[in-house]
């Protein structure tokens, strides 16, 4: 493949100033209007106002670094020489109209305060002092926070389910090899079909696929050749089809019952071959195949001997780095070619991630990310005898990905992400490019992303996507400098009218930092709403920030969403990660729950309102809050969630066996950890549940079982609770189908509204 979008995170720490944590006391005392939360005239010191400030205008009430680098776009260097001295008024107009985003060509302390005056920071003080007291200072903030949330509380008008959950239109814009020709999905009778356009001319994109029954998953282009991947009904064996330009013939190159297939190697210069993964002789494991994408024949190219996770092929298509592992330990190998024996190449202990991403053009490194030694997963290079060069590093996240450039030998960029995503380039060339593009676009290097390019690295397809816009895609072609739209996704739908997604944090009630996003209805005062808290899945995953189209739904109706990245999310760190191993309904559910009491303590969230709703493990922490907290939570949704450990570890894909000891590990064992598990499964206590559930799931699903939601969902009809269930024969982990999308969402918007409003 010419590029690789590699899974890993960095954020650059400015240190102006030292940042002192928010207290829920000053959390409380930030929010509170009345005059009496300070009756002292005690001056204010620049420190105490900057901390002050960050707790009222933002959420950011946890993570000390985060609060950090929004002190320092409000204060730039030199502008303070003691923090620790009393702020003046015009010190502080000048801190909040940069907060509020009013400023504009200010060149003076006078400017600022004659701003300040103007946009009404300071109505209401009595004395007309150079000096900020204690008193003053709430007044002041509040008057912020009021000016921040504007005074329109009529909401927005109500957007249809449809409009958010239907097929968005145009998607996944990539360029052929030679840049002649641009791909895409779209919708054909409902489903999503590949659609081939030649570039540079007037003709019509030609539908190149023929699926009715399921969403193709993906394309990939094998020099002229374009392949495609899907499953049956969710059941996420995907097979590789090969097909005309027509449609019209569509080929099963890998038909096999039961076999699921992946992508290793394009074997980029070989004519018609790619290398694949594929478990058609042990179900448990993945050995890898020459496959001619012409006539479907596959050659075995390496055996799995029963504990290879992934593979790794050379640039020139040989199979020489192959991962072992136990589920919990395991071993980097390595082979100088494909005649020799595997050997170990790197070592692996409990928690270490090393992950091989590809060879360098003369085989000589090997590039990685890696937490192996240190707490966070960075970005190294490897020389063939083990020795690793770190390449990219942060203190504050993992590394969550990397662009390489197969055909220039180089690492373009690495991303990282804290509030949102960031980069950090190592090529010049490419950020001044990066740069132009985004200059262009007029957007915030988080929104912009190079989705795909040509050989030559002179046609590139970019997107643009946001909190509140679905996706943009852009033609531009860098010898001519010009940009061109391609594709608005959903575009029925009016940024102007959507929510924006509030990066928040707040310590758990052990200490831990706890990050996440909150998203609050558009045009509604932050005060008492009706808030679902959204559980992500995984729980080896993370919630990030971007468009979202069920929070968008839920905000239009006028409920706050909360979602949270409890401990074992991934991107925090090996220690974050490791914090929630046999946690599950213990302390990460206590984060979950800390979430909601902080944005009740914040006055957002009205505490006799407070829903739940989450997918896969989301879905088990739906079941798990109602269960352990039953008293928080007046309605919830469990979709595809788990409600008993011991069937969900006893029912897993036959492919997720090399994986099981790590659910031992993380999750517990059935016969060492029986009583654990039988304390933290739903399904054995559903005597405790009282709030009113909506539970959906596919027939199909191979991860979480269809009988883990018949189970819950028997247990409590038979003590007579009534349990609405969407049950759909045609569906997987989740409903892909649309109309199935669009059912459930209308269904769950309408148990909401009939619980919380």
């Amino acid at each position: 493949m010419k590029k690789r979008f590699l899974s890993a995170s960095l954020a650059i720490i400015l240190t102006t100033s030292v940042v002192i944590p928010a207290t829920m006391q000053e959390v409380r005392a930030a929010n509170e209007t009345n005059s009496t939360v300070t009756a002292q005239e005690e001056r204010v010191s620049a420190q105490e106002f900057l901390n002050l400030a960050v707790t009222t205008l933002t959420f950011q009430h946890g993570s000390d670094s985060m609060r950090q680098q929004i002190i320092d776009k409000w204060v730039k260097a030199g502008e303070f020489t003691d923090l620790s001295l009393t702020i003046k008024r015009d010190e502080a107009a000048r801190i909040l109209v940069r907060a509020l985003n009013k400023e504009e060509k200010e060149a003076s302390l006078a400017d600022y305060l004659e701003k300040a005056n103007k946009i009404g920071l300071f109505n209401g003080l009595t004395l007309n002092t150079e000096a900020i007291s204690k008193q003053d200072a709430v007044k002041i903030l509040n008057n912020a926070k009021q000016i921040k949330n504007g005074s329109n509380h009529e909401g927005v008008k109500e957007i249809s389910v449809e409009d958010f959950m239907k097929n968005p239109g145009n998607f996944g814009y990539e360029l052929s090899p030679d840049g002649n020709y641009i791909t895409f999905s779209s919708a054909w009778e409902n489903r999503a079909n590949v659609f081939v356009k030649k570039m540079n001319d007037d003709s019509e994109p030609v539908r190149v696929s023929n699926s009715k029954d399921r969403d193709v998953a993906g394309f990939y282009w094998k020099d002229n050749n374009l392949l495609y991947v899907k499953d049956k009904g969710g059941d996420e064996n995907f097979h590789i089809y090969s097909t005309t330009f027509n449609g019209s013939e569509e080929k099963d190159l890998t038909p096999y019952p039961n076999v699921t297939v992946g992508i290793l190697s394009g074997l980029q210069g070989v004519k018609d071959e790619i290398l694949i993964m594929m478990n058609k002789e042990d179900a448990t494991v993945f050995d890898v195949y020459k496959l001619n994408v012409k006539t479907g024949e596959t050659t075995h190219v390496a055996k799995n001997p029963g504990n290879i996770t992934s593979w790794l092929a050379d640039r020139n298509g040989n199979v020489r780095i192959a991962v072992a592992s136990d589920g919990v330990e395991g071993t980097i190998l390595y082979r100088d070619s494909e005649k020799d024996e595997f050997k170990p190449f790197i070592e692996m202990e409990a928690g270490d991630e090393v992950m091989p991403l590809a060879f360098s053009k003369d085989n000589q490194y090997i590039y990685a990310t890696s937490n192996k030694g240190r707490d966070k997963v960075e970005v190294v290079k490897y020389d063939l005898k083990g020795n690793e060069e770190v390449i990219m590093s942060n203190d504050q996240v993992d590394v969550s990905g990397v662009l390489y450039s197969a055909e220039h030998d180089k690492l373009l960029y690495g991303a990282y992400i804290t509030d949102k995503p960031h980069y950090q380039f190592f090529d010049e060339n490419f950020e001044k490019l990066f740069r132009k593009i985004q200059s262009k676009l007029n957007v915030h290097e988080s929104e912009l992303g190079i989705n795909d390019y040509n050989k030559e690295m002179t046609k590139f397809i970019v997107s643009v996507s946001s909190d509140t816009v679905y996706g943009k895609y852009y033609y531009y072609d860098s010898t001519t400098d010009e940009l061109t739209e391609l594709a608005t996704l959903s575009p029925w739908l009016n940024p102007n009218e959507l929510a924006e997604m509030h990066p928040i944090s707040y310590k758990s009630r052990d200490g831990l930092t706890i990050n996440g996003y909150l998203t609050l209805p558009k045009n509604k005062e932050a005060k008492d709403l009706p808030l679902i808290v959204n559980p992500h899945g995984g729980p080896w995953a993370r919630d990030m920030w971007g468009f979202n189209p069920e929070v968008q739904l839920l905000a239009n109706r006028g409920y706050a969403v909360l979602q949270v990245n409890f401990r074992s999310s991934t991107g925090y760190g090996k220690e974050f990660l490791q914090a929630g191993n046999k946690q599950w309904g213990l302390k990460i559910q206590d984060d979950i729950t800390d979430g909601v009491q902080w944005a009740i303590d914040q006055g957002i969230a009205d505490p006799d309102r407070i829903g739940i709703y989450g997918a896969s493990f989301g879905g088990y922490a739906t079941l798990a809050g109602i269960t352990y907290t039953p008293d928080l939570y007046a309605a919830a949704v469990d979709y595809v969630g788990v409600s008993n450990i011991f069937t969900l570890l006893n029912t897993i894909p036959p492919y997720w066996e090399t994986m099981r000891n790590m659910f031992y590990e993380r999750v517990g064992h059935p016969e060492k950890d029986k009583e654990l598990l039988t304390a933290v499964s739903p399904v054995f206590h559903a005597d405790k549940i009282k709030t009113p559930l909506f539970v959906a799931q596919g027939a199909n699903d191979p991860r979480v079982n269809k009988a883990e939601s018949d189970q819950i969902v028997e247990a409590l009809r038979a003590r007579g609770v009534d349990v609405e269930y969407m049950l759909k024969d045609n569906e997987g982990h989740g409903f892909a189908n649309e109309e199935n999308r669009i059912e459930f969402y209308n269904a769950m918007v309408k148990f909401f509204d009939s619980h919380l409003k």
